[in-house]
């Protein structure tokens, strides 16, 4: 078995990792650019890049990890979340979906990842400004550009679920972020993981391509907790999973209770490639969108689309 890492007690502190900034269209970014970068955790390799929809304030935190649309609050508050919490955050710019979608088409790159905080107080939690936005950028880039939305829980409504995957996008993401032990220690108590797993089985039952999914490591659970955390998670037909170290953002959150090792990451990685995961990725920098993965997506996508194609012109000459 793997080394496990150093456990913390309650005076354990973690530097929270991520650069937020913002180019001259107001579009809240993180890891922008088409080189590497110097962290793991950034989606910004060659081509790649993660546009924040709904901006920095949600009203829960069942929260995506780069890129926000919706507003600079969200709804409710996770104890592992440093985003700014509203039960009123302002209404949605009804005109970000083109904006970002004019940015990210200029930019030219291959693979992009919207993310949303939460906006439990809006009537379909954002779905359809989060499905405007993928289908703008669908039309402005002729349907080359593959699409992976990180979007929150939508309460639980399967409508904003199927609103979502009907837009066009290619990678389907939300996040269960802990064991189910833990669910309410670590989230919102208004999420679950029951929630949660039903809004990703809708989502390929409405025909997402891929569906996605990360958890956070150093909550407190155990290594039998992950392995049957991922055992639900793909029998629940997950196809992608991510495992990356909580960092506590400030002393008012949820204390680190360990720093996993790599080797015990890499075993995790290995358990779930061996549970027949189409990829997964862990570390200690690890996010939920990380630029090897979206190297993979990008690539199986495509051979998925060109099979495709190959087999109607196959059907056609027959």
């Amino acid at each position: 078995m793997p080394e496990r890492g150093r456990v913390l007690g309650r005076r354990g502190r973690a530097r929270r990792d991520g650069d937020h900034h913002a180019d001259g269209r107001h579009l809240h970014t993180w890891y922008v650019g088409k080189g590497e970068g110097e962290r793991e955790a950034g989606a910004g390799g060659a081509g790649h890049t993660t546009p924040e929809l709904e901006k920095d304030t949600h009203t829960k935190t069942t929260h995506s990890h780069l890129s926000h649309l919706h507003s600079h609050f969200h709804s409710s508050g996770c104890r592992f979340c440093a985003v700014k919490t509203s039960q009123a955050p302002p209404p949605l710019d009804p005109a970000e979906p083109a904006r970002v979608a004019t940015a990210v088409a200029e930019w030219g790159i291959g693979y992009v990842v919207l993310t949303s905080v939460d906006r439990d107080d809006l009537a379909d939690g954002g779905a359809g400004h989060i499905a405007a936005t993928i289908r703008e950028l669908k039309t402005r880039t002729d349907g080359k550009l593959l699409v992976e939305a990180l979007v929150p829980d939508f309460k639980g409504d399967l409508a904003g679920v199927a609103t979502v995957v009907a837009s066009g996008l290619d990678v389907y993401a939300h996040n269960v972020e802990t064991v189910p032990r833990l669910q309410g220690t670590v989230r919102d108590r208004r999420a679950g993981w029951d929630q949660s797993i039903s809004t990703l089985v809708a989502a390929k039952a409405a025909g997402a391509r891929l569906t996605k999914t990360s958890l956070m490591l150093g909550c407190g659970e155990s290594r039998e907790e992950v392995l049957a955390a991922l055992k639900l998670l793909r029998a629940a037909g997950v196809d992608v999973v991510t495992f990356g170290q909580y960092m506590r953002p400030t002393k008012r959150h949820m204390a680190v209770a360990e720093y996993v090792t790599p080797a015990a990451f890499q075993s995790y990685v290995g358990a779930a490639e061996a549970m027949g995961f189409a990829y997964a990725a862990g570390g200690p920098m690890v996010r939920s969108s990380y630029k090897a993965g979206e190297f993979f997506l990008e690539a199986k996508l495509k051979r998925e689309k060109a099979a495709a194609a190959a087999e109607g012109v196959a059907a056609q000459a027959g």
